[in-house]
């Protein structure tokens, strides 16, 4: 990851650094204009997202997807309100940061940050915990900028599920560098165990198979 100060030295260094930074502010003020649209014109529903300048508007998901989705959030909706530990949104939260705004697959957000929660909220702070499923369209996003902007904003954990080899990547943010670092990656024959939400720990296959997720709820209920 690039310091600040290699990014700026080059800019300072340039005879041209006045004109680049109205520029820069030219361009920033036509970003912020364009996201102000983005604000006005998404309703309920949309699957778009606002990143750098661009509206992003997602295509349908497959079936392996969904199902990976639903079975996750399923899961994690119902021990996080099992155990009162806040609120597990999927698909439906608008994760608003410093420039760009996200439609995560799945959000947890701790019972400090969501007790803030207004019934007219519509627009979300940094969640604690984020699972994106990955798919053909959305992978080097998954992989790039999100991966960065949501360790940037302090995100204390970031899964991605690949439905295609039923694998989990778990990163866990170094708070120091504001990085995620890959904690482990588990299959189907594994236990994983997630760090943001106390206490949670189910079998991976659980996110792949409906038989497997409904045990586990059952084992949660003894």
């Amino acid at each position: 990851m690039l310091r600040d100060d290699d990014i700026l030295e080059p800019i300072l260094e340039n005879l041209h650094m006045p004109e680049l930074v109205e520029e820069l502010n030219a361009r920033l003020k036509d970003e912020q204009r364009l996201r102000e649209q983005f604000y006005e014109k998404i309703q309920p529903g949309d699957k778009w997202e606002f990143i750098n300048g661009k509206t992003i508007m997602h295509s349908p998901a497959k079936d392996k997807h969904t199902d990976a989705r639903e079975n996750l959030g399923g899961l994690l909706r119902f021990f996080v309100d099992l155990h009162q530990l806040g609120k597990v949104y999927s698909e439906t939260a608008l994760v608003s940061l410093s420039r760009n705004d996200y439609l995560p697959d799945i959000s947890f957000f701790s019972k400090e940050k969501s007790s803030k929660f207004k019934p007219n909220t519509w627009k979300y702070p940094a969640p604690d915990f984020v699972v994106e499923v990955l798919s053909e369209g959305t992978a080097s996003t998954d992989r790039g900028i999100k991966k960065e902007d949501y360790a940037a904003h302090g995100v204390r954990e970031y899964w991605l599920v690949d439905p295609d080899l039923q694998l989990v990547e778990q990163y866990v943010l170094d708070e120091k560098k504001k990085e995620f670092w890959l904690f482990t990656k588990k299959t189907t024959h594994d236990q994983i165990e997630c760090k943001a939400i106390k206490g949670l720990a189910f079998p991976v296959a659980a996110i792949f198979d409906e038989q497997v997720k409904m045990q586990v709820v059952k084992n949660w209920l003894k």
